[in-house]
């Protein structure tokens, strides 16, 4: 599966529109992750598990999305987009969409 940001390929042309497509999970934060996160903002520098923690949380939301435009038909998802949403204290919404198609190599 092709994903990109790119509204078109180079090298590729779009045989086949399907539609938006999209992926999401929402996250909460952990209370051991706090602690270390607040120890953390004390001493300054990059609070690496909730990095890591958001890194996953998108990935998950891309194979959600790859899997509903696999469903469709498509080879490729472009106009890829996130978004990331407050839903409650603590809590996140990740979620990837854009549009599924089918392309083809140009000769």
């Amino acid at each position: 599966m092709i994903i990109s940001p790119r509204n078109d390929l180079a090298g590729h042309r779009i045989r086949e529109e399907y539609g938006l497509v999209r992926g999401s999970t929402i996250r909460a934060r952990h209370l051991g992750r706090d602690i270390l996160a607040g120890l953390k903002s004390i001493v300054g520098g990059e609070i690496q598990e909730y990095t890591k923690m958001m890194a996953e949380a998108r990935e998950q939301a891309i194979d959600r999305m790859e899997r509903d435009a696999e469903k469709m038909g498509a080879n490729a998802i472009l106009g890829v987009r996130f978004s990331t949403a407050y839903v409650m204290g603590g809590t996140a919404e990740i979620m990837v969409y854009g549009s599924a198609v089918r392309v083809e190599r140009e000769s």
